[in-house]
């Protein structure tokens, strides 16, 4: 008798207010690949999401440098609410990025008027990142997004 477990990772997934923002942000000013777009409105959506009156969901899979994907999600015909909240809150999350030249890079998001929760580059003293740096920023829905700048080994 077979087994269920766990082998692999698909994608993850970051429920937004307007897809055509998220996509600017994330295609645009992050630089992912935009991979598809659909309209989720058959019977199998509904079943899993389980939202009455939900009339359709857009969707976008756009894949990160170096080959992870994201569904981005924006639920249609229904109240939404944002779901932004502090790092420490359970039920939020944050995707971490790897980039290069991240004092650089903080400083043209900040220029392109990207909202960051950190003040200024991190320099990671302690634990598995020790030698690294890293800052949160946020998305245009509010969800936090990690760069970080691993320490050359």
């Amino acid at each position: 008798m077979a087994e269920g477990r766990v082998i692999g990772f698909i994608h993850s997934g970051i429920t937004v207010k307007n897809l055509e923002s998220a996509l600017d942000f994330y295609v645009n000013t992050l630089g992912f690949e935009l991979l598809s777009t659909q309209v989720a409105n058959s019977d199998y959506i509904f079943d899993i999401v389980e939202i009455p009156g939900l009339k359709e969901i857009k969707i976008a899979f756009v894949q990160i440098p170096g080959g992870q994907v994201i569904e981005l999600l924006e639920y249609v015909g229904i109240d939404t609410y944002s779901g932004s909240a502090r790092s420490c809150d359970y039920g939020t999350g944050h995707i971490c990025l790897m980039v290069e030249n991240l004092e650089v890079m903080f400083n043209e998001l900040q220029a392109k008027g990207v909202q960051f929760k950190s003040k200024k580059v991190a320099n990671i003293n302690a634990g598995a990142n020790k030698g690294s740096k890293a800052i949160y920023m946020l998305d245009p829905d509010g969800y936090i997004i990690e760069l970080m700048e691993k320490k050359l080994s």
